[in-house]
């Protein structure tokens, strides 16, 4: 379906006149980037092969301050996963420890964390524009300086991007839970995954997992168990409690209301004889 439109279009608003919470509509040229200054759409392009994705990007709408965070700050906060590697420090600007977040929805959540533990760089992953938007428009208000915003597949920023040893954490919090069962396969937390990861986590490092949905909490903990470069940090395996630097979020709230149960997963990267590292 074309983007544009047979009827003349209207005058548009000067940006000023638009509301922050505003939806964003105006009708661009054919080939028209949707934020030219922003994220790219599809940043690794064809150059990496075809698989099966554990994410389904979703077209929002976008408001006026998320588009507006997106044109001002994405050159200097924001980083599209296009497969070239990619120096921490320098993105960052300092040497501090830095755990990657793997989908952060809207960001209200990783907003808290990083205003919470300034001396933790956090680099969250996701595709959805609008949080994308709406994390920096958060970190831009609230001051903070340790947040960075990745646009694009985090398997080709683990695999492609990011040197051994580089990562100080790992955190999914309420990932895709694809329930069909001919979906599964599509479930971020798989071995295949965990071995990757294993490799960009240095030592001790704390890999944090949150889902309510309880199917695939079982297998999150079955496969973290049965991988042998992870050890959970819980006496006796199971379960964790919901750890006091995880916020409860809108979304998670909601679920408990629901009688829905959440189940956290800590684990810790561990070396010894016999790792799968790569």
């Amino acid at each position: 379906m074309s983007d544009s439109l047979s009827t003349p279009e209207p005058p548009r608003p000067a940006p000023g006149d638009h509301h922050p919470g505003e939806s964003v509509r105006r009708t661009r040229a054919k080939g028209e980037p949707r934020f030219p200054d922003g994220p790219r759409a599809d940043p690794a392009g064809s150059h990496f092969e075809r698989r099966i994705r554990s994410f389904q990007p979703r077209r929002s709408r976008v408001t006026a301050g998320q588009a507006d965070a997106l044109q001002r700050l994405w050159a200097k906060w924001g980083l599209d996963i296009d497969g070239h590697q990619v120096d921490l420090a320098d993105l960052f600007g300092n040497d501090r420890p830095v755990v990657l977040e793997i989908g952060f929805g809207m960001g209200e959540a990783t907003a808290q964390m990083a205003a919470a533990d300034p001396g933790t760089n956090i680099l969250a992953v996701d595709v959805h524009t609008p949080g994308q938007g709406n994390l920096l428009n958060l970190a831009d208000r609230t001051g903070l300086r340790n947040v960075r915003v990745a646009n694009g597949d985090a398997i080709i920023l683990l695999r492609e991007m990011l040197p051994p040893d580089s990562l100080d954490g790992l955190r999914v919090y309420f990932p895709d839970p694809w329930p069909k069962k001919r979906h599964h396969k599509r479930r971020l937390i798989q071995p295949e995954f965990l071995d990757l990861a294993a490799t960009r986590l240095r030592p001790g490092a704390l890999v944090h997992c949150a889902t309510d949905w309880e199917p695939y909490a079982q297998q999150m903990l079955e496969v973290l168990t049965a991988h042998p470069a992870f050890a959970n940090s819980r006496a006796g395996g199971g379960f964790s409690p919901r750890p006091d630097f995880r916020p409860l979020t809108r979304f998670e709230g909601q679920g408990l209301d629901k009688g829905h149960v959440v189940n956290d997963l800590l684990f810790r990267r561990v070396q010894h004889e016999g790792r799968r590292d790569h």
